[in-house]
C-alpha cells in the first residue's frame, strides 16, 4: 500500500511539473492564438456554418430574436422532440417554444437548416453603464455553407413574415404598462405586459359610419405604406388625437384600432416617469406594430397651452415645474422628441394615440401634423350611433323602432355613448322596456338643453355640478361657509 501512494505521488509530481513545464514554454497568449488558429481551420474545413441570434445588445430587444421564437412555436415548423410550454395569464391559448440548449431541424427551399436555443448565465462585469439580463439567451442556427447565400437572402426574410403573421392571426396581443416608471427588470424591460383581451371592434364601435369607414381606411394606408413612406424620407409612424367630453368612446376607438391592425399597446403613464431620459428609454423599448397611448394628455403633467400662461410667457410651459415631490422633471420639449424627434424613430410601424377631454387645454406644438397627423373628434351620440347600439344591446334594427322620434331628440339630448348604453345594458332582458327608458331621458335631457340655451337652466343644477368638480379642501370650506352664514341668518 506505501509503494502505491509513493507511486502515485511520484506520477502528481511528474503531472504538476509537466504543466508548470507547459505553461512555461507555452504562455497564455501563444495558447489563445494556437486555440484561434485551430478554430480557423477548423471552420474552413468544415461544411458548416452558424450564426447566433441574441435575444439584446443590452439597448435594444432584436426583434428578429422574437420572430425566430414565435415561428419555432408555430405547429407546422416545429419538429423538436422537447419543448417548453407556457400559459400567460389571462391567456386564452397555450404557447410552446424551444427549451434551453434543445435543438430542431428545419427546411426551405429544400434546405436543411438546425436551430439551436442556448441560454447560458451572464457573467456580469463589476461595474456596467446599463443592467443587463441575468441570463443571455441566443438562437444559433446552423447551415450548410452551399447554402449560405439562399438562407440569408430568403429564409430570415420568410421567418420574419411568418411571425407577423402568425402575430396578427393567433397570438395574444398584449398590453403593456410602465408601472415601475422607467425602471428596468432582470431582463432589461422596463415594461410590464398582460393579454390584450378587449373585444372592441369598428362593427361594434358607437360612431358615425362614415367617419368610421375615413378612420379605417387612414389606417390601411398607414399599415400598407412602408414603401411610401421609405421613398419619401419620413419616418414610419402616425399620431392621433382622440378629444371629447367624457364617456364617448375614446378608450373603446383604440382598442378597436388594436384589434383592427392587430398590433399591441403600450399604454405610457407618464406621472410615473420622471425625467426625459427615462421617457426615451420606455420608448427604445418598444415593438414595432405598436400602439404608444398616452390618456388625458392635459392632466398627466404640466403641458398647458403657452398662450393661456398669465403674462404672455410664451415659453412658460417649455420646461414645467417638478412636481409636489420635486421628482417630475419630464418638459415639453422631452414630450416632443419623444413623438416626433430623432428619438422616435428608433422603430418603424407605430402609432402614437393621445386623448384628452379638453383640447384647448394642449400646446399649439403637441397639435401640429407629424406628432398628432389626425385629429379626431369623439361628439355625443348621434342617430347612426345609437342605432349600432341598438343592435349591439338589444339586436333591434331600425325597423324594429321609432326612427324618426329618436332622431329627432337625439342630437338635442347630448348624451354620451357611455350613458346611453347604461340604460340598454340596465334593461337588456326587456326590450320594450329599455326602448321606453332611453326615450324618456332622451327627452328630459333635450329639454334641459333647450332651457340652457334659453338661458333658463336650473341655477341650483349648475352648482351642485360645478361643487362637484371642485376639491374635497374646498368642498369642505364651502360647506363650513354655508354653515356659518346659516348661524348668522338665525341669529338675526
Amino acid at each position: 500500500m506505501k509503494e502505491m501512494w509513493t507511486t502515485m505521488a511520484s506520477i502528481m509530481g511528474v503531472w504538476a511539473f509537466g504543466q508548470s513545464l507547459l505553461h512555461t514554454l507555452f504562455p497564455p497568449e501563444l495558447r489563445f492564438a494556437s486555440l484561434k488558429l485551430l478554430h480557423r481551420v477548423f471552420s474552413y474545413f468544415s461544411a458548416y456554418c452558424y450564426y447566433d441570434i441574441t435575444e439584446s445588445d443590452g439597448v435594444n430587444t432584436n426583434e428578429l430574436y422574437n420572430a425566430v421564437q414565435l415561428y419555432l412555436s408555430s405547429s407546422a415548423s416545429v419538429s423538436g422532440s422537447r419543448l417548453s410550454l407556457t400559459r400567460a395569464l389571462n391567456s386564452s391559448s397555450i404557447t410552446y417554444s424551444l427549451s434551453s440548449n434543445d435543438r430542431l431541424v428545419d427546411s426551405f427551399n429544400g434546405a436543411t437548416v438546425e436551430w439551436e436555443h442556448v441560454v447560458t448565465q451572464r457573467h456580469s462585469p463589476t461595474f456596467s453603464w446599463r443592467p443587463l439580463p441575468e441570463e443571455k439567451r441566443v438562437f444559433t442556427l446552423r447551415l450548410r455553407k452551399n447554402n449560405k447565400h439562399l438562407v440569408l437572402n430568403s429564409y430570415l426574410d420568410f421567418v420574419m413574415d411568418r411571425a407577423n403573421d402568425l402575430r396578427r392571426s393567433n397570438q395574444d396581443r398584449l398590453l403593456y404598462t410602465n408601472s415601475r416608471g422607467g425602471s428596468l427588470d432582470s431582463r432589461g424591460h422596463p415594461w410590464e405586459s398582460v393579454p390584450f383581451k378587449h373585444p372592441s371592434t369598428f362593427d361594434t364601435l358607437a360612431m358615425d359610419p362614415l367617419k368610421k369607414s375615413e378612420i379605417m381606411a387612414d389606417l390601411l394606408d398607414f399599415a400598407n405604406g412602408e414603401a411610401f413612406y421609405q421613398k419619401t424620407g419620413r419616418a414610419w409612424k402616425r399620431g392621433y388625437l382622440l378629444y371629447g367630453p367624457p364617456g364617448t368612446g375614446k378608450s373603446s376607438i383604440i382598442a378597436a384600432m388594436a384589434n383592427f391592425l392587430g398590433y399591441d399597446i403600450y399604454d405610457l403613464e407618464l406621472t410615473e416617469v420622471n425625467t426625459n431620459s427615462e421617457l426615451r428609454k420606455l420608448l427604445m423599448k418598444t415593438s414595432s406594430k405598436s400602439i404608444i397611448v398616452i390618456e388625458d394628455i392635459d392632466c398627466s403633467i404640466n403641458l398647458t397651452n403657452r398662450n393661456n400662461k398669465l403674462g404672455g410667457r410664451k415659453n412658460a410651459a417649455a420646461s414645467p415645474p417638478p412636481g409636489d415631490d420635486g421628482a417630475n422633471t419630464i418638459t415639453l420639449s422631452g414630450l416632443l422628441n419623444f413623438t416626433d424627434g430623432l428619438w422616435s424613430c428608433c422603430g418603424s410601424e407605430r402609432i402614437f394615440v393621445f386623448t384628452t377631454n379638453h383640447i384647448g387645454k394642449l400646446d399649439p406644438a403637441l397639435l401640429r401634423s407629424g406628432r398628432m397627423d389626425m385629429h379626431i373628434h369623439m361628439s355625443y351620440c348621434s342617430f347612426p350611433a345609437l342605432k349600432i347600439l341598438l343592435k349591439n344591446y338589444l339586436d333591434l334594427e331600425e325597423s324594429d323602432v321609432e326612427g324618426e322620434e329618436f332622431a329627432a331628440v337625439i342630437d338635442e339630448a347630448e348624451m354620451t355613448p357611455a350613458d346611453i348604453s347604461e340604460v340598454l345594458i340596465k334593461n337588456r332582458r326587456d326590450k320594450s322596456r329599455a326602448v321606453v327608458e332611453l326615450m324618456d331621458g332622451l327627452k328630459i335631457r333635450a329639454e334641459k338643453s333647450r332651457l340652457k340655451k334659453l338661458g333658463m337652466g336650473n341655477v341650483e343644477d349648475e352648482e351642485q355640478e360645478k361643487r362637484a368638480l371642485e376639491s374635497p379642501q374646498q368642498l369642505q370650506q364651502s360647506c363650513i361657509g354655508d354653515v356659518v352664514d346659516d348661524d348668522k341668518m338665525l341669529r338675526t
